[in-house]
């Protein structure tokens, strides 16, 4: 956010551990990132061991249910703007999507 304050670009903050997303906007995200739904989660978070969802990692219905439902799995910082989004880590991703 700091990179993004800096840069003075406007933002907003999703606080989806405090409100997950809904399946179907983990879904739209997923278009949005590119990416499968599997290709944007925390691999080493404990709840993605834990629930072994490994074994469901290419089924886009079950990932995207998994992560409304164990948001702490999903990677972020994303950075979406209109209908394309990018994974912030590292930051500079956001600065090279934003083209700065």
């Amino acid at each position: 956010m700091s990179l993004l304050d800096e840069n003075k670009i406007h933002y907003t903050v999703v606080e989806y551990l405090k409100n997950p997303l809904s399946m179907e906007d983990i879904l739209l995200l997923s278009k949005k990132l590119g990416l499968d739904p599997g290709g944007f989660v925390r691999k080493n978070e404990k709840d993605f061991k834990e629930n072994n969802l490994e074994k469901i990692i290419h089924d886009k219905n079950k990932m995207a249910e998994s992560i409304s439902k164990l948001p702490k799995i999903m990677e972020r910082p994303i950075f979406v703007k209109g209908n394309k989004a990018v994974i912030g880590r590292p930051p500079e991703n956001i600065l090279k999507f934003l083209k700065i």
